[in-house]
């Protein structure tokens, strides 16, 4: 995914501002790709330049709200349509997990403990999201239900990613704090 493409689908949901946008992507994307501030800036005024979008309203100090045109909706679309997906996922937990070997036993297990914490929690996050959306709480849009088609992705992968560092807490591993 791009941050254009985040973009761009956040704002076929209707027209918002660049500080609205930062918090919704935040709200929807910021667990699975996070954007800065600028950075969102900087692709607003890239999509507008290529008339993926465009100033809906201009409000109070000249904040600006932006709507995405027919090319940017056609953009969107071609991307989740004609673009392969990259599968690639750049998890710092399991770079680490190759490199557990260097570990002494008792740090080892301490993050261990504190990733199985921090997935469980994060799984209950989504289980939060989707329980909402269960429940109505957000309504019935098309929006909505694709949220709970990811918040149920959430909850599987991080579910998942806890019982590993519960599983790998019981693995056995030989540690060798010098490895010369």
């Amino acid at each position: 995914m791009s941050l254009r493409h985040g973009l761009l689908g956040l704002l076929a949901e209707g027209p918002a501002s660049g500080y609205d946008l930062a918090g919704r992507f935040h709200e929807v994307l910021g667990m699975v790709w996070p954007a800065q501030h600028p950075k969102i800036y900087a692709e607003l005024g890239k999509l507008a330049d290529e008339g993926l979008i465009e100033v809906d309203s201009v409000g109070a100090r000249g904040r600006k709200a932006y709507r995405i045109t027919p090319e940017g909706l056609a953009e969107v679309r071609r991307w989740l349509t004609s673009t392969e997906v990259d599968h690639t996922m750049r998890l710092q937990a399991l770079l680490r997990s190759v490199f557990f070997w260097l570990m002494p036993p008792d740090d080892l297990r301490r993050h261990l403990q504190a990733e199985a914490v921090y997935y469980q929690r994060t799984a209950g996050f989504y289980r939060e999201i989707a329980a909402a959306k269960d429940r109505g709480e957000y309504g019935d849009s098309p929006p909505t239900q694709a949220i709970r088609i990811a918040a149920e992705a959430g909850i599987r992968l991080h579910q998942a990613l806890a019982d590993w560092a519960e599983w790998a807490q019981t693995a056995p591993l030989s540690t060798d704090e010098d490895p010369e």
